[in-house]
């Protein structure tokens, strides 16, 4: 890997390319049609304009094209980029070609994706998904009241795989709500009785849907749902509907901050939802790229966190006591997709 990007650098100075190196900077999203990741790539692309930068955009064919990213990252290096943004779709897998990218002295940040470990990128722009998780829980568990006590809670979850986004964000629900976490990477294991049971979505409503049927089957009396995104979150609502559960007993709670979901949250389908910032995400990846080829600063995390944190708000038109939080209307004006 490291020999072939060396070549492809060899070549581009060749044929001399390596005199506009200093102004490319690049975009590699997991896929181009992922509404959040166009608005990542919107932020991206207004940045660069404003600071007079090249910015060159590539995106997987699907989500999980590892393959295709790892292309992306050799052309971007051949064609002397000094700074690369990318959302790995394979956290593992692409961590060899984004050493072989800084080798070649191009600075790497990961978006809303850290890598596996999460200082093989030279920095990590992304949401705290933990405490995104955790407004959802404290929202939840306040708007129950005493009733939180005696709870029957949904965890509608990722991925049997449990990705730090998965476990990240379910634990922070936990924190949240007020129930024990085990082992900090990984969910399922806890003893609270209030808890019905986890069961994989996709992140996508059909799966979000039948996750749902699976624990009602388990526990007709859920009155909490958590929901590992907005997607699936419709999905959970169509089945509690078709048991006639759309009625207000059922809290659904959820992530992200697409303009559907958000518009869910104001259709009273969502009660919450946590709002991450991914045009944001982009441009200041982007400035910070800028930083590093003008002043050679390299960027540097949040105090307390292995990753700059590029904020989180709680979307709700039913706001409680204690956690801060901002209505529909201005999240319509925040939101993405």
């Amino acid at each position: 890997m490291r020999v072939r990007i060396a070549a492809l650098v060899a070549a581009s100075m060749l044929f001399g390319t390596h005199a506009f190196a200093s102004d490319i900077v690049g975009i590699i999203t997991k896929t181009n049609t992922n509404p959040g990741f166009v608005k990542m790539r919107e932020g991206a692309e207004e940045k660069a304009k404003e600071l007079g930068l090249e910015l060159r955009s590539f995106a997987g064919k699907f989500d999980g094209d590892n393959d295709g990213q790892v292309e992306a990252l050799e052309n971007l290096v051949a064609a002397g980029a000094k700074g690369i943004l990318i959302t790995p779709s394979d956290t593992k897998a692409i961590v060899p070609a984004v050493q072989a990218a800084r080798d070649a002295g191009v600075l790497v940040i990961a978006l809303d994706t850290p890598l596996e470990p999460i200082d093989a990128a030279d920095a990590t722009f992304g949401t705290d998904n933990f405490k995104a998780g955790q407004l959802i829980g404290q929202w939840a568990s306040k708007s129950l009241g005493d009733k939180g006590a005696n709870a029957k809670i949904a965890f509608l979850d990722l991925a049997v795989s449990q990705p730090s986004v998965d476990f990240l964000r379910d634990q922070g629900f936990m924190k949240g709500f007020g129930i024990d976490i085990k082992d900090p990477n990984h969910y399922g294991d806890e003893t609270d009785a209030r808890i019905c049971g986890h069961e994989m979505t996709g992140g996508a409503e059909d799966g979000g849907r039948t996750a749902m049927e699976k624990l009602l089957q388990k526990c007709s009396d859920i009155n909490v749902v958590y929901t590992i995104n907005e997607p699936s979150a419709a999905g959970a609502w169509e089945a509690l509907k078709a048991v006639g559960k759309d009625d207000g007993s059922v809290l659904v709670v959820s992530i992200d901050g697409g303009c559907p979901g958000v518009k869910n949250v104001q259709a009273g389908v969502i009660g919450a939802t946590s709002m991450q910032f991914l045009k944001n995400m982009g441009s200041i990846g982007v400035d910070a790229l800028n930083k590093y080829i003008k002043t050679g600063e390299r960027p540097q995390p949040t105090p307390g966190l292995k990753f700059f944190d590029t904020g989180v708000k709680l979307i709700t038109d039913k706001p409680v006591g204690g956690v801060e939080s901002i209505d529909t209307k201005k999240g319509l004006q925040l939101c993405w997709g």
